[in-house]
């Protein structure tokens, strides 16, 4: 008797996982709900470098006119020009930008852009208004401290959610 309860148990408890897995295990990117704050869409005009457009409705930007060549994927210790990520965001990929942040914090987020290569583009940004903006496709996030699990779902779940879904 005893032995049939915990066989019982035990197939009650595999079937379980069995309908978690196959409810949630089949989750693709796409059918991830997108995070941070909806930014309405600009087009997206290809510009010659340093030629003058409309203001950007967002900070940093998420959309709007850009520059032919985007940025190579990675960590940058230099200022990228907006009109440069922002191609990198049309191909899908995730800009973490920031400023005034202390090192841990920096080598933090270099960790991240590095796990992510082919994804996201790490780069400080004198004119953001918050330590720490993450920034896809119509879709800004802000933070003013670092939370990697913050980070990491914004990047997993707005990862190609563009017209152009090249990242990786």
């Amino acid at each position: 008797m005893k032995t049939i309860m915990i066989v019982s148990l035990i197939a009650a408890a595999v079937i379980g996982l069995g309908i978690v897995l196959f409810k949630y295990g089949n989750t693709k990117p796409q059918d991830i709900p997108q995070k941070g704050q909806a930014v309405e869409l600009q087009p997206a005009a290809h510009i010659a470098v340093g030629a003058a457009h409309d203001p950007y409705n967002s900070n940093p930007p998420t959309s709007g006119p850009h520059y032919a060549e985007p940025a190579n994927w990675g960590v940058y210790q230099q200022v990228l020009p907006d009109e440069q990520v922002i191609h990198n965001l049309e191909h899908g990929g995730i800009w973490i930008s920031y400023k005034d942040i202390d090192s841990q914090t920096k080598d933090e987020l270099e960790t991240i852009g590095r796990q992510y290569y082919g994804a996201v583009v790490v780069s400080p940004r004198p004119h953001d208004d918050a330590k720490i903006s993450l920034a896809s496709w119509g879709r800004l996030e802000k933070l003013d401290s670092f939370n990697r699990d913050e980070i990491i779902n914004f990047i997993k779940a707005n990862k190609n959610k563009s017209p152009e879904k090249l990242a990786r």
